[in-house]
């Protein structure tokens, strides 16, 4: 692997992007997007991971991260385990999730196909973590970040998606996350 996708000075921010396997679109459900919401906000709170910005997208999400003492990867990787267990869980239990079989199936599959894995696999396992070593690469993925929705088509304007900090950084509104963030 390239140094390019390393955490490599943890005093440094780092953009981040992960995606569930298969790019399957799970997060279109807001009690599957609430879990992952509540898990970053107690990483926030208990892990020392500063969020600068985010943007949960229905299949993968892209943030803007640094941290306080730990270790970003370990808390990536504690993060991932937690909400991967709780989703296929509330995914199970859910009696109107439609399409419960197909999503299982598919971690299933995936889970198969990995070492060491006890029977799912939910998120892909690379963060691609980049280095924010200048003001113009922050602002870039800044724009990349909060643009998402907007480029697919899923909203006008980058401050109306829900699951995202652009309201906070157009509007000057904060939303939960970031009341979070400045506890």
């Amino acid at each position: 692997m390239s140094r390019k996708y390393k955490f490599i000075d943890q005093s440094s921010l780092y953009f981040i992007s992960t995606a569930t396997v298969y790019w399957v679109d799970v997060f279109t459900r807001e009690e599957y997007n609430n879990i992952l919401i509540e898990n970053l906000s107690f990483c926030v709170k208990e892990k020392d991971l500063d969020i600068y910005a985010y943007c949960l997208m229905t299949n993968h999400f892209h943030a803007i991260i640094g941290t306080r003492g730990r270790p970003m990867d370990k808390i990536l990787r504690e993060l991932k385990q937690f909400t991967a267990k709780r989703i296929i869980a509330a995914i199970e239990n859910n009696p109107f999730e439609s399409r419960k079989k197909w999503m299982l199936r598919l971690f299933e599959w995936s889970g198969r196909r990995t070492a060491g894995n006890e029977k799912y696999q939910f998120w892909q396992h690379d963060n691609h973590p980049i280095w924010l070593n200048s003001y113009d690469v922050i602002m870039q993925k800044l724009d990349y970040i909060h643009q998402n929705p907007v480029k697919a088509g899923l909203v006008d304007k980058p401050e109306d998606w829900r699951y995202s900090s652009a309201k906070n950084y157009y509007t000057k509104e904060q939303t939960a996350l970031e009341v979070i963030l400045l506890e």
